[in-house]
């Protein structure tokens, strides 16, 4: 399965995505929410979307960020593992939901925002929106282009 075509190759895509890429390092940078969680939303959306390039990506990113094997190997399963403080369970849930919006009537539940709102606050709350929106919006760029994992090797 090859990539189907350099979106980078057409100068407005290109463009488009330079500002669409601009977007991702504002929030990593200067937000206040965890970069572990950060790198576990992304990782997770990218899981659910079946996004080979992004799920090797993001798993490689956050292990050399520190993350342990144990829980990037339990992420996919993050309900029935024990890895997980209650928080980034809270940003799980919300990531699962916020991504799988067609499969849930009304989208994300009310429990699932308070429980998130427990143990984000409002600036944190609004950046993880931000992330889960974006990863799944970068994931479906790859999917639809058909952008294949496995070979990324992260910056030293």
């Amino acid at each position: 399965m090859e990539t189907r075509l350099n979106l980078f190759g057409s100068p407005i895509v290109a463009k488009a995505l330079g500002h669409y890429g601009a977007a991702a390092p504002v929030l990593i940078e200067e937000s206040t929410l965890p970069g572990t969680t950060q790198n576990l939303v992304m990782l997770r959306a990218s899981q659910i979307n079946g996004d080979s390039y992004a799920t090797d990506v993001h798993g490689k990113n956050a292990a050399r960020a520190g993350e342990t094997a144990t829980r990037l190997n339990r992420v996919a399963a993050w309900r029935e593992a024990t890895v997980f403080t209650d928080a980034e369970r809270a940003a799980l849930e919300l990531t699962e939901q916020g991504t799988r919006i067609a499969d849930g009537a009304g989208g994300v539940t009310d429990e699932a925002w308070a429980y998130a709102a427990e143990h984000y606050d409002e600036d944190q709350l609004a950046a993880l929106v931000a992330f889960i929106a974006l990863i799944n919006a970068t994931n479906r760029f790859a999917v639809i282009n058909r952008q294949r994992g496995g070979a990324y090797q992260p910056a030293r």
